[in-house]
């Protein structure tokens, strides 16, 4: 979360909580002032006008894509890494689109097998030897899970270690669940050396079928770009800094001026402490969308996307109630109020909650319409933004309870 939003929910955290002991009763029976609302409708329209025109244009989503680059000429070679942990089921799709990139001839696949229990080493060999020499993938047995790593990070860890020793040009950091395009890695390449960026990242195209995963996926990626507007990552006078971990390209001179993966290996939302690391040295990071590559990852079920958002959110808060409790206010300000005001018998108020709802609807349309859905899905993000809320908390009780960034069968996010 960058410093400026940090600001925001500690103050209106704190606001919120302190002022609980001194609400009026005529307030908690339902009766809340006239000028106390209208300042809350106030607030809340501001915010849409400075996140329509001030917010480093975060919801331009098809700007943020690579388009019409003249893709670079592959100099020297280029190291994949892949952790993968019981991905049985979708390396095979992964290793094999990384196998069909233009630049093939120039990549060598290290899959890090973290100890998987369902032939994922087997799945990910298969496409290797159908396709190119087996020579070109190398599948590497995970080590076991040292205090103080997290189980991602150590396979990413033991996969730049095999890399390294071919002395390659570029680190492209991925997911065993992402399907890339042909000219993916080539494009990244051409966008890091144009751009003499030492950190390059796609967020990739998630899945998007299910009921669940239309009414939160697009609302997903969406905050995820509020929180790291792309516009301020590029620029290097802004300490915003941030990635999406399913395709990161990475200089192996940047990573080791940050001292490696050990330097972030306690950290469950890796790919932005990675940005963060790298950004903080120096180094200069882009981040964009891309229209074509894509997780195989599918979401079926709105509990499965629950989970996912309850294992980093609490972190992403630095594990603090103040936050939590500023996040709350702050996203039922932003989302949940204009529906509230909607409903007021004063026109005023019925009239700035209208204007806030078609704002947030305007802004929140672009990210619908890249996921191919109907614009009236717009209309849809405070219903989402309400579910976001609930499985923050959700977060924040597994963590305290133990169960904090459960993934794959380990909690790596519990409270000390």
């Amino acid at each position: 979360m960058s410093a400026g939003l940090d600001t925001i929910a500690f103050v209106s955290g704190g606001f919120f909580a302190g002022s609980l002991q001194r609400i009026p009763r005529g307030w908690q029976a339902g009766r809340v002032p006239p000028s106390l609302a209208l300042i809350a409708a106030s607030l809340c329209l501001v915010a849409w006008l400075y996140l329509l025109l001030a917010h480093g244009r975060f919801w331009m989503v098809r700007r943020l894509a690579a388009q019409n680059l003249p893709l670079a000429k592959i100099a020297g070679p280029i190291a994949v890494v892949i952790p993968a942990r019981n991905e049985a089921d979708v390396i095979g799709r992964s290793v094999s689109s990384l196998l069909q990139q233009s630049c093939a001839s120039s990549l060598h696949i290290f899959v890090v097998d973290d100890n998987s229990a369902d032939g994922t080493a087997d799945a990910a060999r298969l496409p290797a030897t159908e396709m190119f020499p087996a020579e070109r993938l190398t599948v590497v047995s995970g080590r076991p899970l040292p205090h103080g790593w997290s189980g991602k990070l150590w396979a990413v860890q033991q996969g730049i270690e095999r890399a390294l020793a071919s002395n390659p040009q570029f680190l492209l950091l991925t997911d065993a669940d992402i399907e890339h395009s042909p000219e993916n890695v080539a494009t990244l390449v051409a966008l890091a050396e144009a751009g003499d960026y030492d950190l390059a990242s796609f967020m990739v195209k998630l899945h998007c079928r299910s009921l669940a995963e239309k009414l939160l996926i697009p609302a997903f990626v969406f905050f995820f770009f509020l929180l790291y507007p792309p516009e301020w990552i590029r620029n290097s006078r802004r300490k915003t800094a941030g990635a999406a971990g399913g395709c990161i390209l990475v200089r192996p001179a940047a990573l080791e001026r940050i001292g490696g993966i050990a330097a972030i290996r306690q950290e469950i939302i890796d790919d932005c402490a990675l940005a963060r690391a790298v950004k903080s040295t120096g180094g200069k990071v882009w981040l964009g969308v891309t229209i074509d590559t894509r997780s195989l990852r599918p979401y079926n079920s709105f509990a499965e996307i629950e989970r996912m958002i309850a294992r980093t959110a609490f972190n992403q808060l630095r594990h603090s109630v103040w936050l939590l409790l500023g996040a709350i206010a702050g996203m039922a300000l932003l989302y949940v109020l204009p529906l509230g005001l909607l409903a007021s018998k004063s026109p005023l108020l019925a009239s700035i909650g209208g204007v806030s709802y078609l704002l947030m609807a305007a802004i929140y349309c672009p990210m619908v319409r890249f996921y191919g859905l109907n614009p009236l899905w717009g209309l849809a993000l405070p219903f989402s933004a309400m579910f976001y809320m609930a499985a923050t908390i959700d977060s924040a009780v597994k963590y305290w309870s133990g169960r904090g960034g459960e993934w794959k069968g380990r909690a790596q996010d519990a409270a000390r």
